[in-house]
């Protein structure tokens, strides 16, 4: 049951409306220890400059989309235990499948509602204090 301002998130999305909506919505839950990378290849520098508990991606992203970024994640010992929620516009069953295949932990169909969010988080995590 972590207390949600201790959950140190990084959001990886190439549209800075998409990532300021999704730190609206962790804030309101409290989460406010947050980052934001614009591609994969951004959020991976970041993770391994300075680790974070959950990376909410979005599958479709320029240089290295959110699959890329899971499966660099994981072959990353340091960062590999890192929690990863996919977030996708699509509920494509083939893309959640090959990120299941990868080790993500949850993922998030667009759009999406503060609930929901709050939903897939604690199913990684536990319930938020």
């Amino acid at each position: 049951m972590p207390a949600p301002g201790a959950i140190k998130t990084l959001i990886a999305d190439d549209q800075q409306s998409m990532r300021s909506l999704i730190r609206t919505s962790l804030n309101a839950l409290g989460i406010n220890q947050t980052r934001e990378a614009a591609d994969g290849e951004d959020a991976l520098r970041a993770l391994l400059a300075q680790p974070a508990n959950l990376v909410i991606t979005d599958f479709n992203m320029p240089k290295l989309d959110g699959l890329g970024l899971l499966r660099a994640i994981r072959a990353h010992g340091p960062i590999s235990k890192t929690a990863v929620i996919m977030l996708t516009g699509r509920a494509d069953r083939e893309l959640v499948q090959r990120a299941v295949q990868f080790g993500v932990n949850n993922y998030l169909v667009k759009p999406f509602t503060t609930a929901t969010l709050k939903e897939k988080i604690e199913a990684v995590f536990g319930p938020l204090e």
